[in-house]
């Protein structure tokens, strides 16, 4: 906790990153499972990442049988691997203890931080041993207290994010996780979201309910205002997805930015930062030429205010 102005700032240490209230946008890059079970994409995706100045990089892990409910294993899906059933398609897209211990290494020697949402207890303590800043439960398990409770037992900083979710939900999940750590990110479950359900207006709402937590906004919209926007509205981390393609095939491709892109979203937040400023309205030094040049200072008796005169106009 710091002050500025007097009042107090929650903050949270990640890495050797701090995020809150007064700090630099904390910028996360969203590989989630847009690799498609390719590791070699996936080194591409954090090297995209890297070069587009983010601060970190977020994979997903799951147990499959334990994150897909039992009635959807044996529908069939089309996949670029052939036609599957959907617990074995899962498999095929998730990364396992090499692939990780590789992908940890790789980010470590070009120094990104790295986490990871998780979908179950197994991958809370699979993803726990490679010791991540932070660890997020995704929107789908907000309401799953007890892998929250599991994730609390790491003692590391938690995200939530909202997406799906009902103010009950937030709140109640809010109270479970209690005296810990906590970033919340506003978001909205569909991809990509169509900008009249983005609701930006929640982060304002989220600040104001949970003045002690960390406010952020995760997107699935297409296009970056949406999160320029959300920082000027006091996001203090944004998280969006990143693809090499957004036409490749995948279910987040399509609310993804690729890499150039995210270049310019992360180039801007950098921007918007430096201008929001502090709201105090003082004269720079850069405006005293301009102002010793340009400021014009009427005297009494040419400013009719002062004297008392009545000026009047006729319009016709």
């Amino acid at each position: 906790m710091k002050m500025k102005n007097g009042k107090a700032i929650k903050r949270i240490k990640l890495n050797h990153r701090w995020v809150g209230d007064g700090e630099p946008v904390f910028i996360i890059a969203e590989i989630g499972i847009n690799h498609n079970g390719s590791l070699d994409m996936a080194k591409k995706l954090i090297d995209g990442a890297i070069f587009a100045g983010c601060d970190a990089v977020k994979f997903q892990k799951r147990t499959p049988e334990l994150s897909v409910p039992r009635h959807q294993w044996d529908v069939q899906r089309e996949t670029p691997w052939g036609r599957m059933s959907y617990i074995e398609y899962r498999h095929r897209m998730e990364f396992g203890l090499e692939e990780f211990k590789e992908i940890d290494r790789y980010c470590r020697d070009r120094e990104i931080a790295w986490f990871a949402s998780v979908w179950d207890e197994s991958s809370v303590e699979f993803i726990e041993a490679f010791d991540p800043p932070l660890i997020k439960a995704p929107s789908a398990s907000l309401t799953d207290h007890g892998l929250l409770q599991r994730m609390k037992q790491t003692k590391k900083p938690l995200m939530i994010s909202t997406g799906m979710s009902t103010e009950q939900e937030i709140e109640d999940a809010v109270r479970w996780i209690g005296e810990h750590p906590l970033l919340i990110a506003h978001s909205t479950s569909s991809y990509p979201c169509r900008l009249e359900e983005l609701n930006l207006r929640m982060i304002l709402t989220l600040k104001e309910k949970y003045p002690h937590d960390i406010i952020g906004y995760s997107g699935h919209e297409t296009g970056l205002s949406p999160t320029w926007a959300a920082v000027t509205m006091g996001a203090c981390f944004v998280e969006r997805h990143i693809t090499l393609d957004r036409a490749m095939w995948g279910t987040d491709q399509a609310a993804s930015v690729e890499v150039m892109g995210f270049h310019r979203l992360v180039r801007n937040i950098r921007d918007i930062e430096k201008s929001i400023g502090d709201g105090v309205k003082r004269v720079y030094e850069s405006e005293m030429e301009s102002r010793k040049k340009l400021r014009r200072s009427p005297s009494s008796e040419e400013n009719p205010w002062e004297t008392g005169v009545t000026h009047h106009i006729q319009i016709s």
